[in-house]
C-alpha cells in the first residue's frame, strides 16, 4: 500500500528545496567576502595607476610638440 502524502506539504517542500538549490548556486557565484572584493578593487586601482604612470605616449594632438 502506498504512503499517504499531503499535497500542500509536498508542494511547499519542493519549493523550499528549489529555493535552497538556487541559493547554493548563488553562494558559489556571488559568495565573496567584503575583504576579497576590496582587495580586488585595490589591485585593480594600483595596476591602473602603474600603467598610467608608465605610459610612453601622452595625449598630444598631432603637429604639437611636447613642452
Amino acid at each position: 500500500m502506498a504512503d499517504i502524502v499531503n499535497l500542500r506539504q509536498f508542494k511547499k517542500r519542493k519549493a523550499k528545496d528549489a529555493k535552497e538549490q538556487s541559493a547554493a548556486e548563488n553562494r558559489i557565484v556571488f559568495g565573496r567576502t567584503k575583504t576579497e572584493k576590496q582587495f580586488d578593487r585595490n589591485v585593480s586601482r594600483r595596476t591602473e595607476l602603474f600603467l598610467d604612470g608608465n605610459r610612453l605616449e601622452t595625449d598630444v594632438p598631432p603637429g604639437k610638440d611636447k613642452p
